[in-house]
């Protein structure tokens, strides 16, 4: 969804006014302290996401990018946090409603025209369907709405390394104790 956030930046500000849902006081989007700030982690190929407070570990399955059109990978930070957005293409304007792309949220990330929103394609959670952006249920991402904020790290990651295999649990890369049962997800 690169090409269509272009210029998402400034339009985020005009929507953010003309939203006519009521967005929480500006202090609880202000940035946190490097004390606070959650980790948000997203493995690629297992297209999943977690969010990572203290010993709180909350999963959620995702869509990712298309082969063509990849989520990009990396450390970014969540720039900001819009209900009910209004989608931008050009030639194209779809406002919050059943057949908006975003769903019902949109978190902004650090890496310009991308971030992670709902779908009006619930059906695409699981796979690579994307434009690069992170997708996930829309039930979903008013629940991680809620739980991040503007200068929480967000890591993308294309590689199962043992951290991403041991926080979604795969069974390559890690065994259960003897008569332990296998995990669930957190």
């Amino acid at each position: 969804m690169r090409a269509e956030h272009r210029g998402w930046t400034a339009l985020a500000a005009a929507v953010m006014t003309m939203a006519s849902t009521t967005v929480r006081a500006e202090a609880a989007d202000a940035p946190r302290t490097a004390a606070a700030v959650r980790r948000v982690v997203v493995s690629i190929p297992d297209r999943k996401l977690a969010v990572i407070d203290a010993d709180v570990v909350t999963v959620f399955p995702v869509a990712v990018g298309a082969p063509a059109t990849p989520s990009p990978t990396g450390t970014f930070t969540i720039v900001n946090r819009i209900p009910n957005p209004t989608y931008y293409k050009p030639g194209k304007v779809i406002g919050p409603g059943a057949a908006n792309p975003l769903g019902t949220r949109w978190i902004g990330l650090s890496e310009k025209g991308y971030g992670i929103h709902g779908t009006d394609s619930p059906n695409s959670i699981g796979f690579a369907k994307s434009h690069g952006c992170i997708r996930l249920r829309n039930q979903d991402v008013e629940r991680l709405f809620e739980l991040v904020r503007p200068g929480d790290v967000v890591e993308l990651h294309a590689d199962r390394t043992p951290e991403i295999a041991q926080l979604f649990w795969h069974p390559s890369a890690q065994k259960p104790r003897a008569g332990a049962p296998a995990p669930e997800s957190r």
